[in-house]
């Protein structure tokens, strides 16, 4: 009787603890949901429904790895088929993302709540073809809330495969009705290279969220430009494509002021900004580089976009002379991507910066020697660093030795041009020869079977008029004539290369010239005509004729019976002084200058200041005789006129001759000079 009590005490006990379980999860409290259940699972250890709430409770509380800890402890009890959603969930969430595919695979049932993960699932392990057909399957056969939802991540699969693919989306007639799906489709339309429809959708959705944001009254402005930060950092890309770093710099500064919480946003913002600076402001690229090395970018970023970032930080390491490290880098770069090109560049090029340039070339030939695919690139890589070291010689041998691009025309134009450099002009035209061989064998393999005459291709006949063109300038006449006239062959009708023809025939055989210069058309098949009224009067033209109506007169007679006569120039008038009197006569002397006139007596001055350091120490300037105020009156005056022997007096007070002053000189020898009025005559 004892123990069927204390069961029944036992059974109203678990009884209240489920009724606390389902109140506390109705009202969204899983902690204290969570204290109701352990007590339950103390009563029963093994009760399978209070094992699934522990699970769901560790969930809602974030404590994922605690819940799958469970779901592993309880295996018996919780099996696939009782907890494979909560598992799969679990793992998601601690970014087991293979391990997560694998419970979804090995579940009896597939849900519908496990289908929303498997697409999922399949989204973050890129294989957007499996994820597009879940989400496709899903939208067809659900009908609930969730619609808006899975439109959006359908989208976001399209966009990836447009981005990271380089698929052609297709239009999946999704009405952008939220700016979710505006931004999905810009960044689709990203991926195709559209990039200023793809910045007008970003728009949109800019307006759709602020209209979306601000209907809710708890949503403050800082909350609003923190959901717009991703927006915002795709319409910075867009302008960084665009060529408009500034913008772009501009706009990622301004992102990471407001420090979003999304780590991936930042990563991806800060690798941009590094791309902008190169190798500039490194100081703030070292700074910017910290923000991709947080705590969870790898499970934000797909595979291309952490790949970018590492190479990044490569060729940082390469600008900061940190040679160990950008080695470091690159190679663990090249051991998980060993097809992949850039990580062998950056090794040559840290090579170069250090000098050991055939170090680099012996890289690159390796890499080329194991990957034919990459050749190409590889020795045009090897042909630049030969040309920086002064071996153009060798450069062209390596440019050669690339089958594939030997007859484009680039090549053929940069070879001759190195070997033009060279003075190897043999060569050169060989380079020509295997060029213009290139095409013909091209051609004759196209047209196998056809018995219809199919011209030249346009690049062949270019070809061959510059390789005419380059032996009619280095003297190589004869092999000239033979490629003008495979090209007069042609067109019979290009009178343009019969000229060149008989141009070359010229300075070889005359007579060949004259018999072709019978095939040159006549001087009235050749004139053109041009209106020379509308050409004289059009505008730039440099000789305007006079209209018939201002050549009245004499003017008139005169072009008509003499031809054109040089016009006189008139004679300006030269201007009077406004002080002139005709009745008074000019001054004779106006021509000479002030101080070789007759009457100049020199500037008038203070007495003391000229007399004021004019000689040697304790000497005066002028005679004790000159000092007499008695004998001023009636004495000469003291300039002299200019032309009139003046005597010095030959007394104790006599001025040295490296002191004296030259007769007729004035006071001060500081010459003020004047500019002279336009037009202006002194001396009246």
């Amino acid at each position: 009787k004892m123990a069927a009590t204390a069961g029944a005490g036992a059974a109203a006990a678990a009884a209240g603890l489920w009724s606390e379980v389902n109140r506390c999860g109705q009202n969204g409290d899983f902690a204290r949901a969570l204290k109701s259940v352990n007590k339950i699972l103390q009563i029963n250890k093994d009760d399978v429904t209070a094992l699934q709430c522990k699970v769901v409770c560790l969930i809602q509380n974030g404590n994922f790895k605690e819940a799958l800890g469970v779901i592993n402890t309880h295996t018996k009890v919780l099996t696939s088929d009782v907890i494979a959603f909560e598992k799969a969930y679990c793992e998601y969430r601690l970014n087991r993302i293979e391990s997560a595919l694998k419970t979804i695979q090995s579940a009896s049932q597939q849900t519908d709540k496990l289908k929303e993960l498997y697409g999922q699932v399949l989204y973050r392990l890129e294989r957007y073809d499996d994820c597009l057909a879940a989400y496709r399957d899903l939208i067809r056969n659900s009908q609930d809330e969730y619609e808006e939802e899975r439109k959006t991540n359908l989208s976001a699969v399209v966009a990836a495969q447009s981005t990271w693919e380089k698929v052609v989306p297709e239009d999946l007639g999704l009405r952008e009705a939220t700016y979710e799906l505006c931004y999905n489709s810009a960044c689709a339309l990203i991926g195709q290279g559209k990039l200023n429809e793809a910045m007008k959708k970003l728009q949109k959705a800019e307006e759709l969220c602020r209209q979306s944001l601000s209907e809710d009254s708890d949503v403050t402005e800082e909350d609003i430009e923190a959901e717009l930060a991703i927006i915002h950092g795709q319409m910075a890309y867009i302008m960084q494509l665009q060529g408009r770093t500034e913008d772009a710099l501009q706009l990622y500064n301004q992102i990471i002021k407001l420090k979003p919480t999304d780590v991936g946003l930042l990563a991806v913002i800060a690798n941009n900004i590094i791309t902008i600076n190169k190798d500039q402001n490194v100081f703030d690229s070292k700074k910017k580089v910290k923000l991709t090395n947080a705590e969870g970018v790898e499970h934000k970023l797909s595979k291309k976009q952490l790949q970018a970032i590492e190479f990044n930080k490569a060729l940082l390491a390469m600008y900061t002379n940190q040679a160990d490290q950008c080695r470091k880098l690159s190679a663990s770069l090249q051991s998980q991507s060993p097809e992949h090109l850039l990580p062998v560049l950056i090794q040559a090029a840290q090579l170069c910066r250090e000098k050991q340039h055939a170090k680099a070339v012996g890289l690159l030939q390796d890499f080329a020697d194991q990957h034919p695919a990459s050749a190409a690139e590889i020795k045009l890589t090897m042909a630049q660093l030969k040309i920086a070291q002064g071996s153009v010689t060798k450069a062209c041998m390596i440019l050669r030795s690339i089958e594939e691009l030997q007859h484009k025309p680039g090549m053929v134009s940069a070879l001759v041009t190195m070997y033009s450099h060279e003075e190897d002009i043999d060569s050169a035209i060989e380079v020509f020869t295997q060029a213009i061989q290139w095409y013909q064998q091209y051609q004759a393999r196209t047209n196998y079977g056809c018995c219809v005459f199919q011209p030249k291709s346009p690049v062949h006949l270019s070809l061959i008029r510059e390789a005419a063109n380059f032996k009619l300038k280095h003297g190589r006449k004869k092999e000239a004539i033979s490629d003008l006239e495979e090209l007069w062959k042609q067109n019979p009708k290009d009178v343009h290369t019969l000229a060149q023809l008989i141009s070359a025939y010229s300075l070889v055989d005359p007579e060949k010239a004259k018999v072709l210069s019978k095939h040159l058309p006549s001087s009235d098949t050749m004139s053109l005509k041009v209106d020379v009224d509308a050409l004289e009067n059009s505008h730039g033209a440099t000789y305007v004729r006079k209209k018939a109506g201002k050549l009245t007169g004499d003017n008139q007679q005169k072009e008509q019976g003499q031809g054109e006569v040089k016009k006189k120039k008139k004679k300006k008038k030269g201007k009077l002084p406004k002080n002139y009197d005709p009745k008074v006569t000019p001054d004779p002397e106006r021509w000479l200058p002030m101080r070789e006139r007759s009457y100049y007596r020199g500037r008038k001055k203070g007495k003391k200041k000229d007399q004021v350091g004019k000689g040697t120490q304790g000497s005066t300037t002028t005679g004790t005789s000159e000092l007499d105020a008695s004998r001023t009156a009636s004495s000469p005056p003291t300039s002299p006129r200019p032309g009139s022997g003046a005597a010095v007096s030959a007394t104790s007070n006599v001025i040295p001759p490296r002191h004296q002053k030259p007769a007729g000189a004035p006071a001060t020898k500081k010459k003020q000079q004047q500019k002279k009025k336009k037009g202006a005559k002194g001396g009246w």
